[in-house]
């Protein structure tokens, strides 16, 4: 009978370590910064709690067949609007690059955003409180060609203050090795009656309303995301800076980069 070896077991166990390791990354995001682009301001309906929509953490994760995430806010989830799975207003894009050809810069009309040259996107993983049925229908009459990119967990999740949903790899594409991506975090809201071409977005206006956030332009020049994720060649404050023309039409478009360790 063959007896443990302290060295190969020290081995082994380094090399699980590692193992799991690769398969999973983290990012942090700095507290206070949900202004958009510095401007911007919450609704003044009383469920949207401040903090709700500044971003913290996310965290991918591979686990077997599938990748996990998780966002992290700054506030404690609620549902006011009982949508079931534990939070209801904040609604999250995940862009991902993951290294596969056909990557590509623009976004949607809802957003008034696009991606740095080298910070082209693969897929967007959503993170939403409604029915995966009605996001995914959504982006199959709204989204074009960009709706095959759309990847929506089963079931998504709010507990505390982290939102969680997992999707199967094979969805994501790319080499599967999660750690070696880069990824954008664009925090908005949840939209149950959003405008015609919207993708589930809630606008920024100029002024806040109820349902509006303020702080930003009537038209569409303006980038409508609370917070995004920083790294080290890409802060927010310069991601989102955007010029716009008397006609409310961008001059200067918002441009994210991607984050990755």
């Amino acid at each position: 009978m063959s007896k443990f070896h302290p060295l190969r077991t020290a081995v082994l166990a380094a090399a699980l370590a590692f193992g799991f390791s690769a398969h999973a990354v983290e990012f942090t995001d700095p507290r206070g910064d949900d202004k958009g682009p510095g401007s911007y301001t919450y609704p003044t309906d009383g469920v949207y709690k401040a903090g709700s929509f500044d971003l913290v953490k996310l965290k991918a994760e591979k686990s077997g067949a599938n990748v996990d995430f998780s966002v992290d806010v700054a506030a404690n989830l609620e549902d006011p609007w009982g949508m079931g799975g534990g939070f209801a207003v904040q609604m999250v894009f995940i862009f991902i690059k993951t290294g596969a050809p056909d990557a590509r810069a623009d976004t949607w009309t809802g957003l008034n955003m696009k991606f740095a040259p080298g910070s082209e996107w693969n897929k967007v993983v959503v993170l939403s409180p409604q029915k995966k049925a009605r996001v995914t229908a959504e982006a199959e009459s709204k989204l074009g060609a960009l709706a095959k990119d759309i990847v929506v967990p089963n079931i998504t999740r709010g507990r505390g203050r982290t939102i969680t949903g997992s999707v199967p790899l094979s969805e994501l594409g790319g080499d599967g090795n999660v750690d070696g991506w880069s990824y954008q975090v664009v925090m908005q809201s949840n939209e149950g009656f959003p405008a015609a071409t919207d993708f589930l977005t809630r606008k920024v206006n100029e002024y806040e309303g109820q349902h509006r956030f303020g702080g930003g332009n009537d038209g569409d020049c303006d980038p409508h995301t609370m917070d995004v994720l920083d790294g080290p060649d890409a802060r927010q404050a310069d991601m989102l800076a955007h010029e716009c023309a008397a006609d409310g039409k961008a001059t200067k478009p918002a441009t994210l980069k991607m984050v990755k360790k």
